[in-house]
C-alpha cells in the first residue's frame, strides 16, 4: 500500500521537519511513502478566498483518482488510535492501493478539496499549526501500522 501526504507550502521550522521526516522515515518500512507539497495561495491577507482556491487546486492535483482521500479538518470525524489503524486496516484489505492525506494551510481546505474527500478527519478540537498537525498525522499514521502488526511502539 501506498502512503501519499500532501500539504500546503513546506515546513519551514527545522525541528518540526525533523520529527516528520522521522516518522516518514519509520512509516517507510511499511509502505511507500510518497510526499507532495502543494503551492501556497499567495495574497492570502488581500484575499483569502483566493488564496484557499489556488492552494485547492494544488491539493487537487496531487491527488491521484484511484486513492482514497483522508483530509484533515476542524468539523471532521474523531478517531482514536485503534479507529485510525483499523480505517488504514479496512483500506488494505479491500485491495485499495493508495490513501492520500491532506494537509491544508493556516486557513484550512477549500469545500473542492474536502469533497474529494472520503474521510475528513479530525485531530481534535484544539487548533493546531498546520505544521504540527503534521507531526501528529504522520506520528499517528505510523502508530497505525505498529498496530496493525501488533508490534510493541503503540504500547
Amino acid at each position: 500500500m501506498k502512503m501519499r501526504f500532501v500539504w500546503v507550502g513546506k515546513t519551514k521550522s527545522a525541528p518540526i521537519r525533523s520529527l516528520v521526516d522521522d516518522y516518514l522515515g519509520r512509516l517507510s518500512k511499511f509502505a511507500s511513502v510518497n510526499v507532495r507539497v502543494a503551492k501556497e495561495g499567495s495574497g492570502s491577507t488581500t484575499d483569502p478566498a483566493r488564496a484557499l482556491q489556488v492552494e485547492a487546486q494544488s491539493l487537487l492535483a496531487g491527488i491521484e483518482e484511484e486513492s482514497v482521500v483522508v483530509v484533515l479538518d476542524e468539523g471532521g470525524r474523531q478517531m482514536s488510535s485503534q479507529d485510525l489503524a483499523d480505517y488504514i486496516e479496512r483500506q488494505m484489505q479491500s485491495a485499495v492501493k493508495q490513501i492520500t492525506f491532506v494537509v491544508g494551510g493556516h486557513a484550512g481546505v477549500h469545500p473542492s478539496v474536502k469533497e474529494r474527500a472520503n474521510l475528513k478527519l479530525s485531530l481534535g478540537r484544539m487548533t493546531l499549526t498546520h505544521d504540527m498537525a503534521r507531526v501528529l498525522l504522520t506520528e499517528q499514521v505510523y502508530r497505525a501500522f505498529t498496530m496493525i502488526r501488533n508490534l510493541p511502539y503503540q504500547r
